[in-house]
């Protein structure tokens, strides 16, 4: 197809709490009727303006960056929207690293380790970040901090033993980012063999969460020494694809636990090369339904985008 309209991705978000930059507007007009002593009624007016991160690749799979506005459209729930911001640039993010520290990690944690350390490094220098270490329980053992050598000195740990409570450590992320991230992007990195065999969490509540906030989740998937075989492996990976389909994050397959610093740095590429893309819906209505996202991008090449799949529209939280 040339100079057509190349659809991708739906089906990679979950949802806004229409936090992300929603804008509200709150206009008053108040007017007293000087002879009959009366007030005029009250007239609000609330605008939402629904913020999409997207990344966009050819067909070779290569990040393509540079694109502008005009070429991009997109729909909700299958009717245009109109676009009213758009920027092409590197933006800061607030991000959590959620690590594995079950038993199932002890020989890889190391190189994980090394991993999570390469992609703060690749990250944007105003980019902030916080560690959560998982096992039978989440354990938050660094803060949010913008300061490498910080991460650097607490990433470290020893002691690797006990189960994986992956969805708890997703429930405590979400709640942590809602409550202290301080940039309006906000990414979630999961690494983990994704055997899931000690959260009280529900799975259906962590992804119900999802629908709420704006928050892209990546994850990398492991296969730990001694996997139980290739059932178990497509399990672990369901679960950890539930966590993060329709976010606007990815789910990669390292090949070896070699090529896992690869990995981090691509991701931390594709963050910091995404597109931000605001729209004011045109049904403004907070009813909770679920609005579906489509974004499509013209040219004369198959181009692809990744962004989320759509949102939950219900009215922000006053700030606390």
């Amino acid at each position: 197809m040339t100079g057509g309209w190349w659809l991708v991705a739906s089906g990679w978000s979950s949802a806004a709490h229409c936090r992300r930059l929603t804008a509200v507007l709150i206009l008053c007009a108040t007017a007293v009727c000087g002879l009959q002593g009366r007030q005029e009624p009250v007239f609000r007016s609330e605008t939402r303006l629904v913020v999409l991160h997207a990344t966009v690749r050819n067909a070779r799979g290569q990040i393509v960056a540079g694109l502008d506005s005009k070429v991009f459209a997109v729909y909700e729930n299958g009717r245009p929207q109109p676009i009213t911001l758009f920027r092409n640039d590197d933006v800061p993010v607030s991000v959590g690293l959620l690590i594995d520290n079950s038993g199932s990690m002890r020989l890889l944690r190391p190189k994980i380790e090394a991993a999570a350390l390469a992609f703060v490094r690749a990250s944007n220098p105003d980019d902030e970040f916080f560690v959560l270490n998982f096992a039978d329980k989440p354990r938050l053992d660094v803060p949010f901090t913008s300061d490498r050598a910080t991460l650097e000195a607490r990433i470290a740990r020893v002691d690797s033993i006990g189960g994986t409570a992956l969805y708890d450590a997703v429930a405590m992320a979400q709640a942590y980012l809602r409550a202290q991230a301080k940039h309006d992007r906000r990414v979630l990195l999961l690494i983990s063999d994704g055997h899931d065999n000690a959260s009280e969490t529900p799975k259906e509540r962590v992804r119900r969460q999802a629908e709420l906030d704006d928050v892209a989740i990546y994850a990398v998937s492991l296969s730990a020494p001694g996997d139980e075989g290739k059932a178990t492996r497509d399990e672990a990976r369901r679960e950890l694809d539930d966590v993060t389909e329709g976010t606007g994050g990815l789910l990669t397959f390292p090949s070896s636990i070699e090529a896992i610093n690869a990995v981090a740095l691509e991701m931390a590429h594709q963050i910091r090369s995404q597109y931000t893309i605001g729209y004011t819906p045109l049904n403004q209505a907070l009813d909770g339904a679920y609005r579906s996202i489509r974004v499509m991008v013209a040219g004369p090449d198959r181009l692809v985008v990744r962004t989320r799949s759509g949102y939950r529209a219900i009215a922000a939280e006053p700030p606390q």
